[in-house]
């Protein structure tokens, strides 16, 4: 929890000085008792004081000061609420790499799986779109609120071919800037979300994979889109291409320095458990705003609350108000 006002937190000083001065005087009175008065006397005519019952009231009434002094400060809560509009492009490899089995059953199934999930998750006013790459980068969907129609798309992807990662990112731009403005002409927010398990190694024409990769993410960093990224898959992957075993690691290097260089976050996943675990933050980020909200209110009505029940319990132990 922050408040909006740290510093009148400083006025718990006057709780804690009150109850030194409590514990203090608590002492006081007893020896004072103790040092004039013959005990045995006392007990037989004066009458029984409450032992623990007398000091609730006095612990009530420090506790609501306390509680009124931090709703004075003005509490803040962390509130989520789902964007009302946003578009949100998902861009998943399908490279011939995503056929390895690593992750069970194997890296595309698990992918699809994951991202269908994704999908239902999100709230109704996100547009979701979806662009699958491999050598090429194409749009099987455009950003839509139709769930169905993506999660079809979703369910036909095959892999094969390279990694063509700054076409991707090139393509998924043009997708999310095609979508409509929203309410006022003002600009519907757009984020990429970016699955892949291996190396960019492929780009266009003669251009070097690495280079088009970073120029895409400068473009989308330009546009004001943050591209959030998951590294998926182990070290361990392999697959078979006319009988010979080629390895496929994951290669959460790139997938962490396309994030950083457009805003996003960045992610690992090494199972289908851990994918899904992922997906679930990324919907986080792109479908809700955080923002803050006082709740002074309600520390306000605790600290009522409290006073009044050091009323009753002075009154019903001490027959009269602390």
């Amino acid at each position: 929890m922050s408040f909006a006002s740290p510093l009148r937190l400083l006025l718990l000083v006057a709780p804690l000085a009150l109850i030194g001065a409590y514990f203090w005087n608590e002492r006081r009175r007893a020896g004072v008792a103790v040092r004039f008065t013959s005990v045995d006397l006392l007990a037989s005519v004066a009458p029984k004081r409450p032992g623990w019952q007398r000091h609730v009231a006095p612990v009530l009434l420090l506790t609501t000061i306390v509680v009124l002094v931090l709703g004075f400060a003005e509490p803040l809560r962390t509130v989520h609420s789902p964007r009302q509009q946003a578009t949100v492009v998902l861009t998943m490899d399908v490279s011939g790499s995503m056929i390895a089995t690593d992750v069970a059953p194997d890296r595309l199934t698990a992918a699809k799986q994951a991202a269908d999930t994704f999908v239902d998750a999100l709230p109704s006013g996100i547009r979701v779109g979806l662009v699958a790459f491999s050598t090429q980068a194409r749009v099987v969907t455009s950003p839509t609120s139709d769930r169905t129609t993506i999660k079809e798309a979703i369910n036909g992807l095959t892999a094969e071919g390279a990694t063509n990662t700054g076409d991707a990112i090139r393509v998924a731009l043009a997708s999310a800037e095609g979508v409509a403005s929203g309410a006022k002409g003002k600009k519907v927010p757009a984020a990429i979300v970016l699955m892949s398990d291996g190396v960019p190694n492929q780009a266009r024409g003669q251009e070097d994979a690495a280079a088009a990769v970073d120029d895409a993410v400068a473009q989308a960093k330009a546009d004001g889109v943050k591209i959030n990224t998951i590294a998926f898959g182990t070290d361990a992957g392999t697959v078979t291409i006319r009988g010979e075993t080629i390895p496929v690691p994951s290669d959460p290097a790139s997938m962490a320095r396309i994030a950083s260089g457009s805003g996003g976050k960045t992610f690992t996943a090494q199972s289908a458990n851990q994918l899904k675990s992922v997906y679930d933050d990324i919907g986080r980020i792109v479908g809700y705003v955080t923002h803050r909200k006082k709740v002074t209110a309600a520390f306000t009505g605790l600290g009522l609350l409290i006073g009044a029940a050091a009323a009753a319990a002075a009154l019903t132990w001490g027959h009269r108000i602390a």
